[in-house]
């Protein structure tokens, strides 16, 4: 079992880990607050030198972090699964996912900043969890948290996605444009981009879209409309052949839009969803 380090007993935010426990301390803890954890052994000099300054912040943070200490002699396996390549190793942790981490001993103004600039992690933690139940207050967090760190691009999506599902989609969009002026969108964003694509189409009816579609079988534009109606309304795989086809038959023009949609769709659905894998497949084999 963790217990209290001996040396700190007053600081209850101090916690010596086991193998046996290291999970649920470390990474069920995570879900609680942030949980720094610190790979050290006693015969490393830098090790003695960092250990008492994270010891000193734990406590003076008082409960806004728990600091984990590991002995890589006695959690071997923790080091492991760390890949810990040399000590002291320092890891943030934050609802279950290590977020950030350095090597060696950092003076107490740097390590400071650092467990300042992680705790900002710990807000987009709390917004999360009130996404559904107190939008306004999870909102207020991410704003906050873009204040201090306007350029954090995961504070950002998840303010997009909150604004998203409040159906404030022009809000979402300016934020997911703002992202794309750098260059590129994380995966997260990019399936948010095309969920708000989709949505646009969400109120069209598919009985009219077909019906315009059937009437001219070679107005590609009107197929078109017809495959991103359907993929609004989730009905994905007739969605998927009409964007086939139509790669087949306009592949430069109606058929490029064809193929973006699907990959958008792709982006959707579940990495592991058949139906993605085999219309990435019909895809590749369409196009090449």
């Amino acid at each position: 079992m963790s217990e209290i380090i001996p040396e700190s007993v007053s600081n209850k935010w101090l916690i010596n880990a086991t193998d046996e426990d290291f999970e649920a301390v470390v990474f069920e803890g995570s879900k609680e607050r942030l949980v720094v954890v610190d790979f050290w052994a006693e015969w490393c000099a830098p090790c003695r030198a960092l250990g008492p300054v994270l010891e000193k912040l734990a406590e003076e943070f008082a409960g806004r972090f728990v600091l984990v200490k590991a002995d890589t002699d006695k959690n071997q396996r923790a080091a492991g699964g760390f890949q810990v390549s040399g000590i002291p190793a320092v890891f943030a942790v934050i609802g279950g996912e290590v977020v950030d981490s350095f090597q060696g001993a950092l003076p107490e103004a740097e390590l400071r900043t650092w467990i300042e600039k992680q705790l900002l992690g710990t807000q987009l933690l709390d917004a999360k969890r009130l996404a559904e139940s107190d939008p306004a207050t999870a909102e207020s967090l991410l704003r906050a948290m873009l204040e201090k760190a306007p350029n954090n691009s995961t504070a950002s999506i998840a303010l997009a996605e909150l604004l998203f599902t409040q159906g404030r989609s022009d809000d979402c969009r300016a934020i997911i444009e703002m992202l794309e002026n750098r260059g590129f969108l994380e995966p997260t964003a990019e399936k948010l981009k095309a969920t708000l694509e989709l949505s646009a189409k969400a109120g069209s009816s598919v009985e009219a879209a077909r019906a315009t579609a059937e009437a001219d079988p070679k107005n590609f534009p009107a197929q078109l409309n017809l495959a991103e109606v359907l993929a609004a309304h989730l009905q994905y795989e007739a969605a998927f052949e009409i964007c086939l086809n139509l790669v087949a038959m306009d592949r430069k023009a109606t058929g490029e839009q064809a193929r973006a949609l699907m990959v958008d769709v792709f982006r959707i659905l579940p990495d592991d969803s058949e139906l993605t894998r085999d219309y990435r497949r019909k895809l590749s084999m369409a196009l090449y």
